[in-house]
């Protein structure tokens, strides 16, 4: 399919699928930091959690039901969603008459956005980046645009566990939008929890993505942009015909670089923390890494985390 641009109120991302890039993937795996670079190349218009997926896919069993449970969940029992049920407004039973009409109503509310902040700016032919929350219906956002660009945003879930346990304590940044004080007494029901959510969130990811054409997808691990950030912002812009030459990206890298922020912005408590893989380890127990690696162990052995991990400890032992 050729890439067509349109400008003004001629843009149409129903027309041109071409003209949008979802980041799919973790919450809590940098997609904020991702997002805010992209945002601020000379094209890129960002759209920052519709929370599209948390009205596609109603969660089961929730929050509450996990502090119930006394058992690590198989994975079989992992999250579901309400598709099954006929009665669920977006079941697959129906989908046949509320995709379309879906299709047509996010592709108008996203091209009102973007021909607000395209004017704005002064754009004429934007490439519209949304950063999707609710990844868990990554295979319903991407089968109403299969024109569209892919980023896999991929993080270790030990590490993405970490920090949600630090954004569910008292004073937290997330508290206001939502999030809840974790007691020590609920920690480990917490972790089992966020441990599932990460495994199913990244097995549809992972398995839209490999549906998805090798042209229009890009897999990106956070750690590659943690170590080297304007790397993969360049990746990104190839990929996707950003169009941002070398010095724009170097430049944009640089200005969004974790040093560069505010000390009152970052450390405990605060949305972005430390942005430093496996920290986990300074903050669970024996019995809470466990919990989690009955979960979402084999997910991280096949994306090579624990080969990862026993990299890093051979390491250690040769000093």
């Amino acid at each position: 399919m050729a890439e067509t641009h349109h400008s003004g109120a001629e843009f149409s991302i129903a027309r041109s699928e071409e003209s949008l890039v979802w980041i799919l993937g973790s919450s809590r795996s940098g997609s904020t930091w991702m997002l805010r670079m992209l945002a601020d190349l000379s094209r890129v218009i960002g759209l920052d959690d519709p929370h599209l997926g948390h009205h596609l896919g109603v969660w089961r069993p929730i929050a509450l039901a996990w502090s119930q449970r006394d058992r690590v969940p198989d994975l079989d029992i992992l999250p579901k969603v309400k598709r099954d049920k006929p009665d669920y407004f977006f079941s697959d039973e129906y989908r046949h008459i509320w995709q379309p009409a879906l299709r047509r109503m996010v592709a108008e509310r996203f091209d009102a956005q973007a021909r607000d902040r395209a004017a704005e700016r002064g754009i004429a032919d934007p490439l519209v980046v949304v950063k999707e929350p609710g990844s868990h219906a990554a295979d319903v956002i991407m089968s109403m645009f299969p024109g569209a660009g892919l980023i896999f945003l991929l993080r270790d879930g030990r590490d993405v566990v970490d920090s949600w346990l630090d954004a569910y304590k008292s004073g937290s940044w997330a508290l206001e939008e939502g999030a809840y004080s974790v007691g020590t007494q609920d920690r480990m029901a917490f972790i089992r929890w966020q441990s599932s959510v990460w495994a199913y969130r990244t097995e549809v990811v992972q398995r839209v993505y490999d549906a998805h054409p090798d042209t229009r997808k890009l897999l990106v691990r956070y750690e590659e942009v943690r170590t080297d950030p304007a790397a993969a912002l360049q990746r990104i812009c190839d990929r996707f015909a950003v169009g941002a030459d070398a010095a724009e990206v170097a430049e944009v890298a640089d200005r969004h670089a974790f040093v560069r922020a505010p000390g009152q912005e970052k450390g405990p408590g605060k949305a972005m923390r430390f942005a430093e893989p496996g920290r986990w380890r300074l903050n669970m127990n024996r019995d809470e890494v466990e919990a989690m690696l009955e979960i979402m162990g084999p997910k991280l052995e096949q994306l090579g985390y624990l080969e990862r991990e026993s990299a890093i400890l051979a390491a250690h032992a040769s000093r």
